[in-house]
């Protein structure tokens, strides 16, 4: 049985455990519905903070850029990591280097993780939630239709 997708509702696009993600007033949502894994503000306040000097390896182009070279294009919503060579997108290989980065103190890196990871696990077990409540509402509806069936079946009352 395929396992139900949890969408957000501003796209209404599925929610995948590596897509960055807001959770407030009970739902969740992506950080942003064009760009679905987009560095969040923590992790480019990180980045700012440790690794402004550090390279990021373009695996298209082979070439290695520190994080102020690579290119923020304004006409895709800015905040995106393209190579400045190939314009590969690589916010994946600054994510990576963030949670890898061996300059970052050791319980940073370790909240980090932490945070990324649950955000990672609300969205599986969203769905899990919503597989149950899915099971419950074809039960009541199941429930209901006997219900019907039942009253439909019983012999007309005699005034």
């Amino acid at each position: 049985m395929e396992q139900p997708k949890w969408t957000c509702p501003q796209c209404s696009g599925v929610i995948s455990p590596e897509d960055t993600v807001l959770f407030g007033r009970g739902r969740l949502s992506h950080l942003d519905c064009r760009r679905r894994r987009i560095l969040s503000a923590d992790e480019r306040a990180l980045l700012s903070t440790y690794c402004q000097d550090h390279r990021v390896p373009c695996a298209t182009c082979g070439a290695s850029f520190y994080l102020s070279e690579l290119v923020f294009d304004p006409i895709i919503g800015g905040r995106t990591h393209l190579c400045p060579w190939c314009r590969r997108d690589l916010t994946a290989s600054v994510r990576e280097h963030l949670y890898q980065c061996a300059l970052l103190p050791e319980h940073v890196r370790r909240v980090a993780r932490a945070a990324r990871d649950t955000a990672r696990i609300l969205v599986k077990e969203s769905r899990q939630l919503q597989d149950n409540a899915d099971v419950l509402m074809r039960e009541a509806e199941a429930a209901v239709a006997a219900l019907r069936e039942t009253v439909r079946k019983l012999p007309a009352r005699s005034p």
